[in-house]
Formats: structure tokens, sequence, C-alpha cells
């Protein structure tokens, strides 16, 4: 799907990834751009520096998340591409992770999905035309070692932008999941181990890539071409993919420990 003349939907759109595909969209000739994030103050100020709607709103939230689509729709017309990208990392940890830990992961980086698909796919379907993207992660196609609930639940995201794929590909939606690695925002990694072994890149780059992928109406969009091989060996051989895992994660340990 190219940019030009459409109605975007951004979640997260607060800064980072979200803003950086903002400001690209925009300057690619989005009709209009919505910038939607949980912390309301950074939304207002993206909204007021691109001059687009700018909606205070928590994604985990699916009568929120209708009743935007209701407003858009309203106000600015069928909405044409929703990036659902919200996310956090919550902190690290294994299957020790508090429950509430798990949930939290679970409700944004799954549910605010299934949410906004509920919300968009019918208009979309009607006019046999539509895109998703979903913000997932690298981590989700390999693993963040130390930290399972996040790992865990990225990678429930891919599954579900597949399910979306297959269920509603012949209704004209298209639908593209973006699965970095290290990104220079507030969610960087800072550690070897936990994503940030292929380099940090701008948020800029991302969009570009993620803007060129929906073009060409790609699925997987990896803005650290590298996964793709790491994926492979994955697939090709498990048990030795995992004992580098485990290998790395041995390598990450010495590191906080200061050996």
């Amino acid at each position: 799907m190219e940019i030009e003349g459409r109605v975007a939907v951004i979640t997260g759109g607060g800064g980072g990834i979200g803003s950086a595909v903002a400001r690209r969209w925009q300057e690619g000739g989005a009709r209009a751009v919505v910038v939607v994030d949980r912390d309301g103050d950074a939304v207002r100020a993206v909204g007021t520096e691109l001059g687009c709607l700018a909606v205070e709103l928590d994604v985990t939230d699916e009568p929120a998340v209708a009743g935007l689509v209701e407003r858009v729709e309203r106000e600015l017309g069928p909405i044409d591409i929703f990036f659902s990208n919200a996310g956090a990392g919550f902190g690290g940890g294994g299957i020790e992770a508090p429950d509430q830990t798990w949930q939290a992961s679970w409700e944004l980086h799954v549910m605010a999905h299934v949410y906004a698909a509920r919300a968009v796919i019918p208009s979309m379907t009607a006019r046999g035309e539509g895109y998703l993207v979903h913000t997932a992660s690298a981590a989700g196609l390999l693993a963040a070692v130390g930290s399972a609930p996040y790992s865990v639940t990225k990678a429930a995201c891919i599954k579900l932008a597949e399910t979306i794929a297959i269920a509603h590909g012949d209704d004209g939606i298209g639908v593209s999941v973006l699965c970095p690695q290290g990104v220079n925002t507030a969610m960087a990694p800072r550690q070897l181990g936990d994503g940030a072994t292929d380099g940090i890149v701008e948020p800029s780059y991302v969009a570009d890539v993620l803007t060129e992928a929906m073009a060409e109406g790609r699925f997987l969009v990896l803005p650290h071409p590298e996964v793709q091989t790491y994926v492979e060996r994955k697939a090709s051989d498990p048990d030795r993919w995992l004992r580098g895992m485990r290998k790395l994660r041995r390598r990450s340990l010495d590191v906080l420990s200061g050996q």
C-alpha cells in the first residue's frame, strides 16, 4: 500500500518508532495521520509538531479503541492504515516474573492488536481495502535473553498477524509485522544478549524500511536483515540454535556480573 492520500492511525505515536513513522507518512503525502499514545504530553507534542490529530488513549481499553476508530472515521474518513505499534518492556525475568507482568505484556502486545483489528477490519472488508501493521520484535521470532514475558507475547503478536493475513488477505486487507532488534528509543537494549548484537538503528530508518515494505506488500519487515539468517538457522537446526542462545545467555550474565 502506498501512503499518499491515506488516513493512518499510529499507536505508540508519542515518540520512537511511532512518531518517526508519523513524520515519514506525513512527508509521504498521507491525507491524515492520527497519533495515539497513553502519554498525553508526548503525543500532544507530536501532534503540535506535525499539525495532526493527537489522542491520549490506553490501547488495552477495547471500548476506547473502538471509540477512537469511530471518531477518526467520523472526522477524517475511513481508516486506510492502522499501525498498532504501542509496546513496553515491563522489565526482565523468566517464568518467575510476577503474574501482573505477564498479564500486562499480554494485554499490550497481543490484545491491543486484537482490539484494533476488531475495530477496523469490518469497514476495511466492506471497502475491499485496508492495511494493518503490527509492531512485534525480533525477540518474537527468536528470543530476548532474560525477558520471557516480552519474548513470549511478541511471538504471539507475530502469530496473530499471520492469522489475520490468512483470514483476511482475500478481503483486500494487507498485513505487515515489524520485527526490529535494537532501535534508538526509550526501549533500546543496552547490554549484550538482549537484542543489541547487530547494532542500534534510528527510528527514521525503521520508518523508511516499513514504508518500503508496505509499498511492496511484504508481510515480514526486518530493519536488521541479519534476523532472516538467524530465523533460517533456527528452523533448520533448533537444537543448535538453543545451544547458541544458552551461550549468549552465559555471556550476558558475565557482562552483568562485571566479569
